[in-house]
């Protein structure tokens, strides 16, 4: 199988603003057809980061290359490539999206003949077909972010880049703009912006994470998760008189793959135990296995992954108050 393209290449890149360094050497390459999750605490240089891999800004050292162009050398060849939706869309909302979308073209160079053809196959994967005679100042949020989605994709680049693009929108339309994202992925490379990170665990193939304008992360989210966290499993024994709770845990803790085990408060006539992996490996047959071996009453066996929530709260809590909050930690139980 050949290996995909290298899309954006980051090299080394970072960005002052007087004497405030905002972006601070990061280097990361995001490859053809993938989704890459850009997170990092307000302020971390997310907007600026992407500012520059677009040519709005250009960086103070380092080299981004984008489509095979240089950014500084070959902006228009950059920019040609690339679709942008910013986080405050766009929009011109005394417009029809009609007129919108034709606007945008012509700023793109569409040929004309191309354009109605292109607007009806690009606004059957957004959904904007049945409004595209409405004022855009009539719109919903969901259906605003639909057009600035069309204008970013009408000129059919390889590269999308989305600031926070679900911000303001109600459960259902996160879901609507989700989806939609990742049909457009299947075609594209895209870089996705947000602060909703179980959208970036359904949504993105790799997440690259910066804080304090420095990358802390690069990786598949379940592989930061694991490397970081490791997973937590749950025994629940009946306490029926037999080995002493130091002894379970002593042969538990002895156990291939254990980074930790200590005993949580039970109910009465139970033992209830905690062991957290240091990596990525199930062992839920292996806990499975010495349960056996040992002949303890087993109640409950289950697997409680770690949130990538609890993952980039630990790698950017130097950003006071900037991480966020509440585990959505998922339950597996063990066949």
């Amino acid at each position: 199988m050949t290996e995909s393209r290298v899309m954006i290449r980051c090299e080394r890149l970072s960005k002052m603003y007087g004497p405030n360094r905002a972006v601070n050497d990061i280097s990361f390459d995001v490859r053809s057809g993938e989704i890459l999750g850009f997170l990092g605490p307000n302020g971390a240089g997310k907007t600026t980061t992407m500012k520059m891999i677009t040519c709005f800004l250009a960086p103070t050292s380092g080299r981004i290359e984008v489509a095979g162009h240089d950014a500084q050398a070959h902006s228009l060849e950059v920019r040609r490539n690339i679709g942008y939706l910013p986080e405050d869309t766009p929009l011109y909302r005394d417009m029809t999206v009609l007129e919108y979308l034709e606007y945008a073209m012509e700023l793109r160079g569409v040929p004309h003949r191309d354009r109605r053809p292109r607007i009806k196959k690009i606004g059957e994967v957004t959904g904007v077909l049945a409004v595209l005679g409405r004022q855009i100042g009539e719109l919903s949020k969901g259906f605003r972010q639909r057009v600035g989605l069309t204008q970013a994709i009408v000129h059919d680049p390889a590269i999308l880049i989305l600031d926070e693009p679900t911000s303001g929108l109600d459960p259902n339309q996160i879901v609507e703009i989700r989806a939609l994202i990742k049909e457009l992925g299947r075609e594209k490379t895209v870089i996705l912006s947000t602060h909703i990170l179980p959208e970036v665990t359904a949504t993105c193939d790799r997440v690259v994470i910066i804080s304090d304008g420095k990358l802390v992360a690069d990786g598949r989210p379940e592989d930061l998760v694991a490397r970081e966290r490791g997973n937590k499993y749950r025994l629940l024994l009946e306490s029926d008189g037999g080995e002493p709770d130091a002894a379970v845990q002593a042969k538990l803790r002895a156990l291939e793959g254990v980074r930790e085990v200590s005993q949580e408060t039970s109910e009465s006539g139970t033992a209830q135990f905690a062991v957290v992996s240091d990596g990525g490996r199930d062992l839920r047959r292996d806990l499975f296995r010495c349960v056996v071996d040992n002949k303890w009453p087993l109640l409950e066996l289950e697997r409680r992954e770690a949130s990538l929530e609890e993952v980039f709260g630990k790698l950017t809590r130097s950003d006071a108050g900037a991480a966020p909050k509440g585990p959505l930690a998922r339950t597996e139980k063990a066949a």
